[in-house]
Protein backbone atom coordinates (compact mmCIF):
# COMPACT_ATOMS: atom_id res chain seq x y z
CA UNK A 1 0.00 0.00 0.00
CA UNK A 2 1.48 3.69 -1.06
CA UNK A 3 2.16 5.62 2.23
CA UNK A 4 0.80 9.17 2.11
CA UNK A 5 3.17 12.42 3.50
CA UNK A 6 0.81 14.71 5.63
CA UNK A 7 2.33 17.99 6.53
CA UNK A 8 0.64 19.35 9.62
CA UNK A 9 1.40 23.22 9.88
CA UNK A 10 1.98 25.91 6.81
CA UNK A 11 3.73 28.68 8.82
CA UNK A 12 6.60 30.79 7.26
CA UNK A 13 9.13 27.69 8.04
CA UNK A 14 7.00 25.66 5.81
CA UNK A 15 6.94 26.39 2.41
CA UNK A 16 10.30 25.65 0.57
CA UNK A 17 9.93 21.97 1.96
CA UNK A 18 6.32 22.03 1.01
CA UNK A 19 7.39 22.22 -2.41
CA UNK A 20 9.77 19.56 -3.13
CA UNK A 21 7.99 17.20 -1.35
CA UNK A 22 4.89 18.11 -3.34
CA UNK A 23 6.80 17.66 -6.29
CA UNK A 24 7.51 13.82 -5.46
CA UNK A 25 5.60 10.67 -6.58
CA UNK A 26 4.64 10.09 -2.66
CA UNK A 27 1.26 11.30 -2.15
CA UNK A 28 1.24 14.27 -0.16
CA UNK A 29 -1.29 16.55 1.92
CA UNK A 30 -0.84 20.05 3.55
CA UNK A 31 -3.03 20.54 7.02
CA UNK A 32 -3.77 23.51 8.21
CA UNK A 33 -5.94 25.49 9.96
CA UNK A 34 -7.21 27.78 7.41
CA UNK A 35 -7.34 26.20 4.09
CA UNK A 36 -8.45 28.73 1.99
CA UNK A 37 -5.42 31.25 3.12
CA UNK A 38 -3.14 28.19 3.55
CA UNK A 39 -4.19 27.44 -0.25
CA UNK A 40 -3.56 30.90 -1.42
CA UNK A 41 -0.57 31.65 0.01
CA UNK A 42 0.72 28.62 -1.30
CA UNK A 43 -0.08 28.99 -4.62
CA UNK A 44 1.13 32.90 -4.55
CA UNK A 45 5.10 31.22 -3.94
CA UNK A 46 4.16 28.89 -6.59
CA UNK A 47 3.03 25.56 -5.01
CA UNK A 48 -0.17 24.06 -6.20
CA UNK A 49 -0.99 21.10 -3.51
CA UNK A 50 -3.75 19.27 -1.77
CA UNK A 51 -4.95 21.61 1.22
CA UNK A 52 -6.83 20.32 3.68
CA UNK A 53 -8.64 21.95 7.18
CA UNK A 54 -6.86 20.62 9.96
CA UNK A 55 -9.33 19.56 12.80
CA UNK A 56 -7.59 16.43 14.08
CA UNK A 57 -10.78 14.01 14.45
CA UNK A 58 -11.21 13.98 10.60
CA UNK A 59 -7.37 14.23 10.06
CA UNK A 60 -6.32 11.16 12.20
CA UNK A 61 -9.33 9.55 10.20
CA UNK A 62 -7.27 10.17 6.60
CA UNK A 63 -4.18 8.47 8.37
CA UNK A 64 -3.17 5.42 7.38
CA UNK A 65 -0.57 2.66 8.84
CA UNK A 66 2.58 3.53 7.29
CA UNK A 67 2.20 7.07 6.78
CA UNK A 68 4.59 9.58 7.96
CA UNK A 69 3.09 13.07 9.71
CA UNK A 70 5.31 15.69 9.79
CA UNK A 71 4.77 17.84 12.59
CA UNK A 72 5.46 22.04 11.98
CA UNK A 73 3.24 22.82 14.53
CA UNK A 74 4.36 24.59 17.69
CA UNK A 75 6.52 22.35 19.89
CA UNK A 76 4.14 22.07 22.36
CA UNK A 77 1.55 20.06 20.06
CA UNK A 78 4.17 17.73 19.07
CA UNK A 79 4.18 14.85 22.06
CA UNK A 80 0.19 14.66 21.41
CA UNK A 81 0.80 14.45 17.82
CA UNK A 82 3.46 12.17 18.05
CA UNK A 83 1.54 9.74 20.83
CA UNK A 84 -1.64 9.44 18.46
CA UNK A 85 1.04 8.71 15.27
CA UNK A 86 2.50 6.05 17.68
CA UNK A 87 -1.38 4.31 18.36
CA UNK A 88 -1.60 4.42 14.77
CA UNK A 89 0.71 3.12 13.48
CA UNK A 90 2.71 5.83 11.30
CA UNK A 91 5.82 7.48 11.19
CA UNK A 92 6.32 10.81 13.22
CA UNK A 93 9.44 13.54 11.83
CA UNK A 94 9.84 17.16 13.43
CA UNK A 95 12.18 19.48 13.31
CA UNK A 96 12.14 20.16 17.17
CA UNK A 97 14.21 18.89 19.76
CA UNK A 98 13.76 15.13 21.37
CA UNK A 99 12.40 15.93 24.43
CA UNK A 100 12.10 13.64 27.38
CA UNK A 101 8.86 12.46 26.96
CA UNK A 102 9.51 12.14 22.82
CA UNK A 103 12.73 10.18 23.81
CA UNK A 104 10.40 8.06 26.30
CA UNK A 105 8.23 6.90 23.36
CA UNK A 106 11.54 4.62 21.97
CA UNK A 107 11.12 1.64 22.92
CA UNK A 108 7.30 1.83 22.12
CA UNK A 109 8.48 3.24 18.74
CA UNK A 110 10.99 0.69 18.43
CA UNK A 111 8.78 -2.32 18.95
CA UNK A 112 6.07 -1.07 16.10
CA UNK A 113 8.48 -0.58 13.50
CA UNK A 114 8.23 3.14 13.32
CA UNK A 115 10.37 5.71 13.03
CA UNK A 116 10.15 9.19 15.03
CA UNK A 117 12.77 11.71 13.78
CA UNK A 118 13.50 14.80 15.14
CA UNK A 119 16.20 17.52 15.17
CA UNK A 120 16.41 17.94 11.53
CA UNK A 121 15.98 21.30 10.64
CA UNK A 122 18.70 24.12 10.80
CA UNK A 123 19.77 24.23 14.67
CA UNK A 124 19.22 21.13 15.70
CA UNK A 125 19.21 19.86 12.38
CA UNK A 126 22.05 20.70 10.18
CA UNK A 127 24.52 22.19 12.59
CA UNK A 128 24.30 17.95 14.13
CA UNK A 129 24.72 16.60 9.91
CA UNK A 130 27.98 19.03 10.26
CA UNK A 131 29.14 17.95 13.68
CA UNK A 132 29.22 14.18 12.69
CA UNK A 133 30.99 14.79 9.70
CA UNK A 134 34.10 16.93 11.35
CA UNK A 135 33.95 14.40 14.01
CA UNK A 136 34.45 11.35 11.29
CA UNK A 137 36.88 13.54 9.58
CA UNK A 138 39.09 13.99 12.79
CA UNK A 139 39.05 10.24 13.26
CA UNK A 140 40.40 9.50 10.14
CA UNK A 141 42.48 12.44 9.46
CA UNK A 142 44.53 12.77 12.80
CA UNK A 143 46.90 10.12 13.07
CA UNK A 144 47.37 10.35 17.11
CA UNK A 145 44.74 12.63 19.07
CA UNK A 146 46.18 11.65 23.24
CA UNK A 147 47.54 14.75 23.40
CA UNK A 148 45.50 16.92 22.36
CA UNK A 149 42.77 19.34 23.29
CA UNK A 150 39.42 19.52 21.27
CA UNK A 151 37.77 23.02 20.68
CA UNK A 152 33.86 22.42 19.49
CA UNK A 153 32.03 25.47 18.35
CA UNK A 154 29.01 25.90 16.79
CA UNK A 155 27.19 29.06 16.23
CA UNK A 156 23.80 29.81 14.39
CA UNK A 157 21.54 33.15 13.63
CA UNK A 158 19.14 34.60 11.65
CA UNK A 159 18.84 38.04 11.12
CA UNK A 160 18.37 41.16 8.39
CA UNK A 161 20.36 40.95 5.79
CA UNK A 162 20.30 45.01 6.07
CA UNK A 163 21.21 45.42 9.44
CA UNK A 164 18.28 47.68 11.56
CA UNK A 165 18.38 49.52 14.53
CA UNK A 166 17.38 46.64 16.85
CA UNK A 167 19.69 44.23 14.73
CA UNK A 168 17.77 41.23 14.77
CA UNK A 169 13.87 40.79 12.92
CA UNK A 170 11.55 38.04 13.97
CA UNK A 171 11.71 34.92 11.52
CA UNK A 172 9.39 32.86 14.30
CA UNK A 173 7.85 33.45 17.14
CA UNK A 174 8.16 36.53 18.91
CA UNK A 175 7.26 35.06 22.54
CA UNK A 176 9.22 32.12 21.45
CA UNK A 177 12.62 33.86 21.17
CA UNK A 178 11.92 35.97 24.11
CA UNK A 179 11.36 32.49 25.87
CA UNK A 180 14.55 30.91 24.95
CA UNK A 181 16.56 33.52 26.51
CA UNK A 182 15.04 32.81 29.95
CA UNK A 183 16.36 29.15 29.72
CA UNK A 184 19.75 28.15 31.64
CA UNK A 185 22.51 27.77 29.57
CA UNK A 186 25.33 25.23 30.22
CA UNK A 187 28.86 24.70 27.88
CA UNK A 188 32.57 23.33 28.35
CA UNK A 189 35.21 26.24 28.72
CA UNK A 190 38.80 25.60 29.57
CA UNK A 191 38.13 21.82 30.50
CA UNK A 192 35.32 22.80 32.89
CA UNK A 193 31.57 22.62 33.15
CA UNK A 194 30.03 26.26 32.73
CA UNK A 195 26.69 27.78 33.67
CA UNK A 196 23.98 30.79 33.62
CA UNK A 197 20.85 31.76 34.01
CA UNK A 198 21.02 34.59 31.73
CA UNK A 199 22.81 33.44 28.74
CA UNK A 200 22.83 36.56 27.63
CA UNK A 201 25.32 37.62 30.31
CA UNK A 202 28.05 35.27 28.95
CA UNK A 203 28.00 37.62 25.42
CA UNK A 204 30.96 37.23 23.47
CA UNK A 205 32.30 39.04 20.46
CA UNK A 206 33.34 36.58 17.73
CA UNK A 207 34.15 35.83 14.00
CA UNK A 208 33.35 32.78 12.59
CA UNK A 209 35.54 30.62 10.26
CA UNK A 210 36.72 32.41 7.47
CA UNK A 211 35.03 35.35 7.71
CA UNK A 212 36.03 38.96 9.02
CA UNK A 213 32.87 40.03 10.50
CA UNK A 214 32.60 40.52 14.13
CA UNK A 215 29.46 38.44 15.62
CA UNK A 216 28.20 38.72 18.79
CA UNK A 217 27.31 35.30 20.54
CA UNK A 218 25.70 33.67 23.74
CA UNK A 219 25.40 29.94 25.22
CA UNK A 220 22.03 28.01 23.54
CA UNK A 221 20.88 26.06 26.28
CA UNK A 222 22.56 23.27 27.61
CA UNK A 223 25.32 21.88 25.12
CA UNK A 224 27.16 19.53 27.76
CA UNK A 225 24.78 16.05 26.59
CA UNK A 226 25.80 16.33 22.67
CA UNK A 227 29.00 15.86 23.51
CA UNK A 228 27.67 12.38 23.78
CA UNK A 229 25.17 12.88 21.08
CA UNK A 230 27.53 13.80 18.55
CA UNK A 231 29.78 10.17 19.48
CA UNK A 232 33.11 12.16 20.52
CA UNK A 233 35.32 9.38 21.52
CA UNK A 234 35.36 8.88 25.64
CA UNK A 235 39.62 9.62 25.54
CA UNK A 236 39.00 12.57 23.24
CA UNK A 237 40.31 15.94 25.95
CA UNK A 238 37.45 18.71 25.38
CA UNK A 239 38.53 22.11 26.45
CA UNK A 240 36.00 23.66 24.93
CA UNK A 241 32.40 22.31 23.81
CA UNK A 242 29.39 25.30 22.98
CA UNK A 243 26.81 25.45 20.96
CA UNK A 244 25.77 29.16 20.82
CA UNK A 245 23.16 31.84 19.11
CA UNK A 246 24.75 34.14 16.81
CA UNK A 247 23.52 37.79 16.79
CA UNK A 248 24.87 40.99 14.88
CA UNK A 249 27.53 42.78 16.64
CA UNK A 250 25.77 45.68 18.71
CA UNK A 251 22.81 43.06 19.41
CA UNK A 252 23.47 43.26 23.08
CA UNK A 253 23.33 46.90 22.98
CA UNK A 254 20.39 47.14 21.05
CA UNK A 255 18.31 44.81 23.13
CA UNK A 256 19.60 46.06 26.78
CA UNK A 257 15.79 47.34 27.48
CA UNK A 258 14.54 44.07 26.75
CA UNK A 259 17.02 41.87 28.06
CA UNK A 260 16.41 43.91 31.43
CA UNK A 261 12.64 43.16 31.28
CA UNK A 262 13.53 39.23 30.44
CA UNK A 263 15.71 39.68 33.20
CA UNK A 264 13.51 40.26 35.69
CA UNK A 265 10.24 37.76 35.26
CA UNK A 266 10.00 34.97 36.81
CA UNK A 267 11.28 31.75 35.14
CA UNK A 268 7.81 29.81 35.84
CA UNK A 269 5.29 32.74 34.62
CA UNK A 270 7.83 33.95 31.76
CA UNK A 271 5.03 32.77 29.34
CA UNK A 272 2.46 34.93 30.92
CA UNK A 273 4.32 37.66 31.83
CA UNK A 274 6.48 38.05 28.15
CA UNK A 275 3.48 38.17 26.32
CA UNK A 276 2.83 41.91 26.22
CA UNK A 277 6.56 42.81 25.45
CA UNK A 278 6.57 40.31 22.98
CA UNK A 279 3.47 41.11 20.72
CA UNK A 280 4.49 44.93 20.84
CA UNK A 281 8.62 43.95 19.52
CA UNK A 282 6.78 41.58 16.91
CA UNK A 283 4.15 44.44 15.70
CA UNK A 284 7.54 46.80 15.34
CA UNK A 285 10.21 43.99 13.90
CA UNK A 286 8.65 41.40 11.68
CA UNK A 287 10.03 41.12 8.36
CA UNK A 288 8.16 42.82 5.94
CA UNK A 289 6.76 40.50 2.52
CA UNK A 290 9.90 39.89 0.72
CA UNK A 291 12.36 41.18 2.89
CA UNK A 292 15.31 39.25 2.40
CA UNK A 293 16.46 37.67 6.15
CA UNK A 294 20.30 35.85 6.17
CA UNK A 295 21.52 32.97 8.00
CA UNK A 296 25.17 31.99 9.25
CA UNK A 297 25.66 28.74 10.77
CA UNK A 298 29.19 28.19 11.39
CA UNK A 299 30.57 24.89 12.73
CA UNK A 300 34.15 24.15 13.92
CA UNK A 301 36.57 21.59 15.16
CA UNK A 302 40.10 22.23 16.58
CA UNK A 303 42.44 20.49 17.84
CA UNK A 304 45.95 21.66 19.54
CA UNK A 305 48.91 20.05 21.15
CA UNK A 306 51.58 22.51 22.75
CA UNK A 307 49.77 25.59 22.27
CA UNK A 308 49.54 25.06 18.30
CA UNK A 309 46.99 23.68 16.14
CA UNK A 310 47.24 20.43 15.13
CA UNK A 311 44.04 19.54 12.90
CA UNK A 312 40.61 21.88 12.23
CA UNK A 313 38.00 21.53 10.25
CA UNK A 314 34.68 23.87 9.67
CA UNK A 315 31.24 23.77 7.59
CA UNK A 316 29.66 27.35 6.75
CA UNK A 317 26.36 28.50 5.76
CA UNK A 318 25.69 32.60 4.93
CA UNK A 319 22.81 32.45 3.16
CA UNK A 320 20.24 34.71 2.27
CA UNK A 321 16.95 34.98 1.54
CA UNK A 322 16.07 35.50 -2.05
CA UNK A 323 13.59 34.38 -5.10
CA UNK A 324 12.95 31.43 -3.56
CA UNK A 325 12.04 32.26 0.13
CA UNK A 326 13.40 33.24 2.99
CA UNK A 327 17.25 31.48 4.17
CA UNK A 328 15.55 30.62 7.38
CA UNK A 329 12.86 29.01 5.99
CA UNK A 330 14.58 27.20 3.29
CA UNK A 331 16.64 26.12 5.54
CA UNK A 332 14.52 24.77 8.39
CA UNK A 333 12.19 22.82 6.26
CA UNK A 334 14.15 21.42 3.91
CA UNK A 335 15.74 19.39 5.54
CA UNK A 336 12.62 18.40 7.32
CA UNK A 337 11.92 17.09 3.48
CA UNK A 338 15.27 15.02 3.05
CA UNK A 339 14.30 13.47 6.60
CA UNK A 340 10.93 12.28 5.25
CA UNK A 341 13.05 10.98 2.00
CA UNK A 342 15.38 8.99 4.52
CA UNK A 343 12.36 7.20 6.62
CA UNK A 344 10.89 6.36 3.38
CA UNK A 345 14.11 4.71 2.08
CA UNK A 346 14.83 3.13 5.18
CA UNK A 347 18.01 4.88 6.64
CA UNK A 348 16.48 5.47 9.93
CA UNK A 349 16.33 2.26 12.52
CA UNK A 350 12.76 2.41 14.07
CA UNK A 351 12.56 4.23 17.44
CA UNK A 352 13.28 7.59 18.40
CA UNK A 353 16.11 9.19 16.54
CA UNK A 354 17.98 13.04 16.30
CA UNK A 355 19.25 13.47 13.07
CA UNK A 356 21.12 10.99 11.30
CA UNK A 357 24.70 10.34 12.16
CA UNK A 358 25.54 7.97 9.43
CA UNK A 359 28.24 10.10 7.02
CA UNK A 360 26.91 8.32 3.62
CA UNK A 361 23.54 9.36 4.46
CA UNK A 362 24.45 13.02 5.17
CA UNK A 363 26.75 13.75 2.23
CA UNK A 364 23.46 12.71 0.57
CA UNK A 365 21.45 15.61 2.62
CA UNK A 366 24.05 17.96 2.03
CA UNK A 367 24.11 17.34 -1.85
CA UNK A 368 20.48 17.97 -2.34
CA UNK A 369 21.01 21.22 -0.62
CA UNK A 370 23.53 22.13 -2.86
CA UNK A 371 21.55 21.29 -6.12
CA UNK A 372 18.64 23.27 -4.39
CA UNK A 373 21.27 26.04 -4.35
CA UNK A 374 22.43 26.32 -0.98
CA UNK A 375 26.42 27.19 -0.61
CA UNK A 376 27.96 25.62 1.95
CA UNK A 377 31.51 26.05 2.41
CA UNK A 378 34.02 23.10 4.00
CA UNK A 379 37.31 23.90 5.26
Amino acid sequence: MSKTIHWLGAGLSSTPGIRRLSQGSTPFVVWNLDREQTRESLLAAGVNTDVRELEFPAFWGNVRQGDIVVSMLPATMHMDVAREALQRGTHFVSSSYVSPDMRALHDQASAAGLCFVNEVGLDPGIDHLFTHLLADRFRKECASHADDRLYFRSYCGGFPKHANDFRYKFSWSPLGTLLALTSPARWIEDGAECETSRPWEALKEITVAGKDEVFQAYPNRDSVPFVAQYEFDPDWHVEEFIRGTLRLDGWAEAWQSVLEQVGAVDRAAAATELEPLAASLGRKYSYSPGEPDRVVLSVELEARRDGRTTWSGAYVIDAHGDERGQAMARLVSLPVSLAVDSVLAGDFAPGVHAATNKPRVIERWLAALAELGEEIVRR
